[in-house]
């Protein structure tokens, strides 16, 4: 392995942390998408085929009725002026299940929430 590709959008810390650790390990770190703008990026993977689901949601920044959404059109629309469409300030985390990187998509299925902190997602591999 030579390389390490990183999601990294804006935390800068995060990314010099990860720079750290890799230093004298022959690995070289990669952040293609360091800086993107996310509410091209969230447009550009949903087109892509990216298939995606919000698996926890901040109550703080978030109805509950967002968990175990699909990150779709629909759901851009639907999010607060406030909350960043990639989840960038916290507002959510998320599960690729499918998409052109993927051989197949990962079978999932939306399950009953036992509490807030509960994932909406059922994932069956």
């Amino acid at each position: 392995m030579t390389h390490v590709i990183f999601g990294d959008l804006f935390l800068d810390d995060v990314r010099q942390y990860r720079i750290q650790k890799l230093a004298g390990t022959g690995i070289t770190p990669l952040f293609p998408l360091w800086l993107r703008p996310t509410p091209a990026l969230a447009r550009d993977m949903i087109d892509a085929g990216v298939e995606t689901y919000l698996v926890s949601i901040d109550l703080k920044q978030l109805p509950k009725a967002f968990a175990g959404r699909r990150l779709d059109h629909a759901l851009l629309t639907d999010l607060p002026a406030s909350a960043d469409p990639c989840g960038e300030n916290g507002e959510f985390h998320s599960c690729v299940v499918a998409g052109p990187m993927l051989s197949r998509r990962i079978p999932v299925a939306l399950a009953r929430q036992s509490s807030a902190k509960a994932s909406p997602l059922r994932i069956s591999c």
